[in-house]
């Protein structure tokens, strides 16, 4: 199984391009962060999401949000200058906005469902 489950903020803003199908694929990178030994460790991870993940993604996501990316990893190779490299990133499959320190506020509005009036203007 390949399964990867990620949550962290956003380095960038993410970027968005299109295949020649028109299918929308946006890049970002994410840092997660863990204490070793009293310190915290950053871990930067390459994101890429298709389709309908890739348009909420451009449209909702801004540097600093926290997320929580479910997906898989992939591994390609390639070179450069003669020598061989390898660039791992993250297919998300899928998203979920956390919210957080770096995100607007926002209000919460409570309705009493009892005292919503039955005659509604549609």
């Amino acid at each position: 199984m390949n399964k990867v489950i990620l949550i962290g903020r956003l380095g960038a803003n993410p970027e968005t391009r299109f295949t020649q199908t028109n299918t929308p694929v946006c890049n970002w990178s994410l840092a997660t962060s863990k204490k070793v030994k009293g310190e915290d460790k950053t871990e930067w991870h390459n994101i890429v999401a298709f389709s309908k993940t890739a348009e909420i993604a451009q449209q909702y996501l801004t540097k600093g949000s926290l997320v929580c990316v479910e997906g898989s990893i992939t591994t390609s190779q390639y070179e450069k200058n003669g020598e061989k490299r390898y660039s791992t990133q993250i297919i998300c499959d899928r998203l979920e906005m956390l919210g957080g320190k770096s995100e607007p506020k926002q209000e919460s509005v409570k309705v009493d469902m009892n005292n919503i009036d039955d005659d509604l203007p549609f």
